[in-house]
């Protein structure tokens, strides 16, 4: 198994850290240390022959940093997790909120899911979005409009979109300006929609 340059570099540089706080005794002071009863057997038996009591501690040493090192990764997993929250709150709040309809639909058109502005678009709860085929919202003849942007999209990866008119009511339609783009499931597309 190789280690990149930059992994050795990391692993370096915990190993540092470690050494460092236990030479200067900066190791948090809440970490819990357990040795294994039969570790601790093992240093016994060595640091009481004199030829091995070096080896102990040495490798008591080495547990020590491994210790260090493992709790520093535990430190910066939790802190990548808050940020990540953190991240995924700020995403899902710009997403809900936005002014603008967002779609994610499978390659029919049917709704995956939807923000607050999707739904207010179709005129349905935002509860009701997943699993409504967009198609149906639309005039019949603009509906091969929408499979069509949807299969050039799907099969290009690129950035497209047409006009269609939405089927307001009994008097009229009103024109919307779809946008279609891929998302990191295949089986899913991105549509944005807007009034034009």
């Amino acid at each position: 198994m190789s280690v990149s340059a930059d992994e050795s570099n990391i692993l370096t540089e915990l190993r540092n850290k470690a050494e460092q706080q236990l030479q200067t005794g900066t190791t948090r002071a809440g970490q819990q240390w357990s040795l294994g009863v039969d570790a601790l057997q093992m240093l016994y038996r060595m640091s009481s022959d004199p030829g091995r009591a070096e080896d102990a501690l040495k490798l008591l040493h080495e547990l020590q940093v491994h210790q260090v090192e493992l709790d520093l990764q535990s430190e910066e997993m939790a802190t990548n997790e808050r940020d990540l929250a953190e991240d995924l709150s700020l995403y899902r709040e710009l997403y809900d909120s936005a002014p603008i309809s967002f779609f994610v639909v499978d390659l029919t058109g049917k709704a995956i899911q939807g923000n607050a502005a999707a739904a207010e678009l179709l005129g349905i709860g935002f509860n009701e979005l997943p699993g409504q085929d967009f198609g149906t919202f639309l005039i019949p003849q603009n509906r091969p409009l929408l499979l069509d942007l949807l299969k050039r999209v799907a099969q290009s990866g690129n950035k497209d979109f047409c006009i269609v008119e939405q089927a307001k009511d009994k008097k009229g339609s009103r024109g919307l300006r779809l946008m279609a783009s891929t998302c990191s499931r295949h089986e899913h597309l991105l549509l944005a929609c807007c009034e034009c």
